[in-house]
């Protein structure tokens, strides 16, 4: 199948949104837990996390155009301060995937989707107790991106919880092992599955591959 920009342009609108939101590959599955001003938790299913860098440690997540639909993960962040990122576990990834429905703000999605919300260390948001890889994250900055009117939010990691077992002595964390759930497109979720381990590429020590 090819594709130019002008089939793009004239493929049924669901149809383009699922291709291109397929094309990335594997995402992260994450939930994002925030609480309001009124004490109202909230917990959001996204796959555009990212790192932004080690030192300091950032990671960054997108948020669609706040003019469309009420935004309350975003508007919670920025009153809040804080929020918590937490890996979707293979276990409840049905859970995770329906809090993507448009609850009102008043409404918990920790609730209405069976997950347990966890206060931890004295931090000012929700982590979702079934997750088994968690974040705390401080709001940093936001950088709104003209082309498409989304927003880049960064945030810093404070507190970092994940299984002793997934975590190798030189600190690499073993997804498989810690039984978290990919995404691609909107809805469709995959098991993580550990295929090879290289170490890191200087140019003297890349090995002879064989031209096809």
């Amino acid at each position: 199948m090819h594709l130019t920009k002008k089939d793009l342009q004239e493929t049924d609108r669901v149809k383009k949104l699922n291709i291109i939101n397929s094309i990335t590959g594997i995402k992260p599955a994450n939930l994002i837990g925030t609480v309001s001003k009124d004490n109202i938790s909230n917990v959001a299913i996204f796959s555009s996390i990212v790192h932004l860098g080690s030192n300091p440690a950032l990671i960054g997540f997108i948020v669609r155009p706040t003019g469309e639909v009420p935004r309350n993960t975003y508007g919670n962040i920025l009153e809040n301060g804080h929020y918590t990122i937490n890996h979707v576990g293979e276990t409840f990834v049905k859970n995770a995937h329906y809090t993507s429905a448009k609850f009102d703000s008043d409404v918990s999605e920790f609730d209405t989707c069976g997950l347990t919300e966890e206060y931890l260390f004295d931090f000012k948001a929700p982590f979702v107790k079934e997750s088994p890889i968690k974040m705390g994250m401080k709001y940093l900055e936001s950088i709104p991106i003209e082309r498409n009117g989304t927003i880049l939010v960064i945030g810093e990691v404070e507190h970092l919880i994940m299984p002793e077992e997934a975590v190798s002595d030189k600190g690499y964390i073993n997804l498989e092992t810690a039984e978290v759930a990919g995404i691609s497109g909107l809805n469709s979720y995959y098991k993580l599955e550990k295929i090879g381990s290289f170490p890191y590429a200087r140019v003297e020590e890349v090995p002879e591959f064989k031209n096809k």
